[in-house]
């Protein structure tokens, strides 16, 4: 099996889900993480489990995205991979929904990852070398009912991802885009598969699997996408 070719990793948006199971499998590649987040307090037992960095960032903020990335290359060496994890959401009709909500919702999901993919590139692009990987939902391929600002904001990372994709692949650098299509597993959001439905949901340390998978890809075959669901999801 073929080993990770990188040694540094930031996760931006971690929570106790995917991010946090993503972080777990790089660090047990060997990779140092680093966890970023609004709220680092709520980090401290998954950095002491994995002896990772925090660091506070609000994503949507130019100034604080390129200050997060300058701790990161002082405390745990430029990163040579890189996650984009936050993503938020805005129920409601569209034409009652609060316009604010639905700006800071597109901001959040594909805004923040912009910030967080330019300032990446700008550490890559001199090394020819990294991955950077953004976190998608169902929302990014096709659009519910009352969840037009989900949509909106998915749709447009899915759009970062297949540009910067073929921008930067060239260049050595492996952007991969993720379709989380279906429920995340989480027993503290009382998400779990009924007994007559086993596997229905998506485990999160399967869906660290998958990302940690490919990052091992040889660049004569990269993956730009990859689209996960249970395997009694129906079409």
């Amino acid at each position: 099996m073929a080993a990770i070719p990188y040694r540094t990793a930031l996760v931006v948006g971690v929570g106790p889900g995917i991010s946090a199971s993503v972080a777990r499998a790089l660090a047990a590649q060997g990779l140092k993480v680093g966890l970023a987040a609004r709220n680092i307090d709520k980090l401290s037992t998954l950095a002491g489990e994995i002896g990772a960095e925090r660091f506070a960032v609000d994503a949507t903020d130019p100034a604080a995205v390129a200050h997060l990335f300058e701790a990161a290359d002082a405390r745990i060496g430029e990163p040579d991979v890189v996650l984009y994890n936050p993503s938020a959401r805005a129920p409601g009709s569209v034409a009652e929904i609060d316009p604010e909500a639905v700006r800071k919702a597109v901001e959040i999901s594909a805004f923040g990852a912009f910030l967080v993919v330019q300032q990446a590139a700008r550490r890559m692009i001199p090394r020819a070398k990294g991955a950077i990987l953004l976190t998608g939902a169902s929302a990014s391929i096709k659009g519910y009912p009352l969840s037009a600002a989900f949509a909106m904001g998915k749709f447009a990372l899915r759009g970062l991802a297949q540009s910067t994709a073929r921008e930067l692949g060239p260049k050595g650098i492996h952007v991969a885009h993720f379709i989380i299509d279906g429920g995340v597993r989480s027993e503290a959001r009382g998400r779990l598969d009924p007994p007559n439905r086993p596997d229905s949901t998506l485990d999160p340390d399967d869906i660290a699997q998958t990302y940690i998978e490919v990052l091992r890809q040889p660049r004569s075959a990269w993956s730009l996408e990859v689209e996960m669901r249970p395997w009694v999801e129906t079409f």
